[in-house]
């Protein structure tokens, strides 16, 4: 029986991985990606953390590019290209962290309030309806300043203000699926709440969870770079810290654009490849847009 199911496990990935190579944009959005994790992965087998400490920058002060600093250097001397490749690993797994977070909830709240009609449902829909209505920004920055400056706080601080549009997406996919007749089969054959959700709900949304956690990920990096840029960091060097760093150092004003660029363009690049990423994976996965050519 489990070798039943792992090759039928193997085939789907096949399927799979075939409609995902097709889409171009998304292959691209996947080499960055692997790209970026390999080398943030990879940091601290070649530099340490030393790199940000500003005591021990070796270049002249907002120095151009060149040949030693090819992406220049920063108010203390120290390398802005060492300085992009120790931040990835903050801004990365604050942004995968935070992701999971926001999907768990979203999740766990969604197929709830689509599982029980009463006034369960109800109740987590106006608790749903009441965070969505919030400033998920403010509501952030107001908690990451209450809890304390660290990369627990700022992950807990999106997670929980970024899951009310993941409830409500998973929610009414969860009613589409709970209205198909093998779940009122299910029932009748004395299929439990917990049964139903898990055997039959969640393997029905959980392609809609995956391409979703791509989307939240570019989300998070984002919302923690604005974090960090309005001064509410990890206290550990990542791209949103650099931006707020270059401005608090008058980059602009001292021509110093490597400063704001390099960062900039990190996140950029990063957040795009997880927008490719996630369109491919919503094409492939959802057989209407696939029939549809989108």
């Amino acid at each position: 029986m489990t070798s039943v199911a792992w090759t039928r496990r193997r085939l789907a990935f096949g399927r799979f991985w075939d409609g995902f190579r097709h889409e171009r944009a998304g292959v691209i959005g996947l080499a960055v990606l692997v790209a970026a994790v390999v080398l943030a992965l990879a940091a601290p087998l070649f530099i340490g953390e030393s790199v940000t400490n500003v005591v021990k920058g070796t270049g002249d002060r907002m120095a151009a590019p060149s040949l030693d600093y090819p992406f220049g250097t920063d108010e203390s001397g120290r390398s802005i290209l060492l300085m992009v490749w120790w931040g990835s690993r903050t801004s990365l797994l604050i942004g995968f962290l935070a992701a999971l977070l926001t999907i768990g909830i979203g999740a766990v709240v969604g197929i709830a309030a689509g599982h029980f009609r009463g006034w369960i449902g109800a109740v987590l829909m106006r608790v749903t309806d009441w965070f969505l209505v919030l400033p998920s920004l403010v509501t952030a920055l107001v908690l990451a300043a209450i809890l304390g400056g660290s990369t627990l706080t700022i992950i807990i601080a999106i997670g929980v203000t970024s899951w009310p549009s993941t409830a409500r997406l998973i929610r009414a996919q969860t009613l589409a699926v709970e209205a198909r007749p093998y779940i009122e089969r299910s029932k009748a054959l004395g299929g439990g709440h917990w049964h139903i959700t898990t055997r039959h709900v969640l393997p029905n949304v959980a392609p809609l969870l995956l391409a979703s956690t791509t989307l939240e990920v570019a989300s998070a990096i984002v919302t923690e770079s604005t974090l960090a840029f309005l001064g509410v960091s990890a206290n550990k060097t990542s791209w949103g810290t650099m931006l707020r760093a270059s401005y608090d150092w008058g980059a602009v004003n001292q021509g110093a654009w490597w400063y704001i660029l390099i960062p900039g363009l990190c996140i950029v690049a990063v957040v795009m490849a997880f927008t490719l990423c996630g369109r491919a994976l919503e094409s492939v996965l959802n057989p209407r847009l696939r029939k549809a050519g989108v």
